[in-house]
């Protein structure tokens, strides 16, 4: 085999969660354009459909499922649809997320109080572990139950850089949620090892998504956070598509347990 054959997905089976959108959606689009059989799961109806029916028109071989992420027997019985209709399960992206809300700072570099520790939703911060923490775990085990009588697979967790550094504009929930996701892949990646099911992890920096309701389209949020970036940018979704098809793919045979960061160089320090 030729070493770039070994970046080949053709015929793969893949679930992609949190596809309707932004980085999932880049996920489900790679493998799909690389000729793997898709399925996008996501709680958007509107979106998903409409991705799916592009998708389709351009020849993909792709199906939707709504779902949320965080109904743990939806998504059970999801999984179990998929494993019936296809008899396989090669490859999953675990990578439904959402914001947590505004920082203790503002983009201004100002106090914030609504992201304050003393004031910080209670509800909201049980929201956002429950999907940017909880999920994984869901996508994991139903993934596992599919790929381990197999004796093979790849598991894709997005985390974040922030799931290794702290930011004071980024709501206070979500680098303790990253974190955790991190953890979970290094951990499942020890258990399912033996099994050859390999765990990672991909670490966005910013990237121009839907997520915080598109704060990166934002001219003075986006300045805020290009200035952390050595690169001076904000990625866009197009750039995590070879990252994501390497992981995918047998060309990452003897990777697992890593997280990858991807952030033009942001856990670098500011450059000016």
């Amino acid at each position: 085999m030729k070493y770039w054959e070994r970046f080949a997905v053709e015929g793969l089976t893949c679930v992609v969660t949190g596809a309707a959108s932004g980085i999932g959606l880049a996920y489900a689009e790679v493998m799909a354009e690389a000729g793997a059989q898709v399925t996008l799961l996501d709680v958007d109806d509107e979106r998903l459909q409409e991705h799916v029916a592009r998708l389709t028109a351009l020849g993909f071989a792709v199906h939707g499922e709504v779902v949320d992420a965080t109904d743990r027997q939806a998504m059970y019985a999801c999984f179990e649809r998929i494993g019936e209709r296809y008899g396989r399960l090669d490859v999953v992206f675990a990578n439904a997320g959402i914001d947590a809300g505004p920082g203790f700072l503002d983009s201004e570099g100002q106090r914030c109080a609504e992201g304050a520790l003393e004031t910080l939703d209670e509800a909201h911060w049980d929201k956002v572990l429950a999907t940017n923490l909880t999920s994984v775990f869901t996508t994991l085990r139903a993934a596992v139950c599919l790929m381990k009588p197999r004796g093979q697979g790849r598991i894709i967790v997005t985390t974040s850089n922030a799931a290794i550094i702290n930011e004071a504009i980024v709501g206070t929930p979500y680098m303790p949620a990253k974190a955790g996701a991190a953890s979970l892949v290094r951990q499942a990646a020890m258990e399912l090892a033996r099994y050859g099911i390999n765990v990672n992890a991909i670490a966005p920096g910013p990237f121009v998504t839907n997520i915080a309701g598109g704060r990166l389209r934002n001219p003075a949020d986006r300045a805020a956070f290009a200035q952390r970036v050595p690169q001076h940018r904000i990625a866009s979704t197009e750039e995590i598509k070879g990252l994501a098809l390497f992981l995918a793919s047998p060309a990452s045979d003897y990777v697992t347990g890593a997280q990858i960061v991807i952030d033009g160089g942001q856990m670098l320090g500011r450059v000016d």
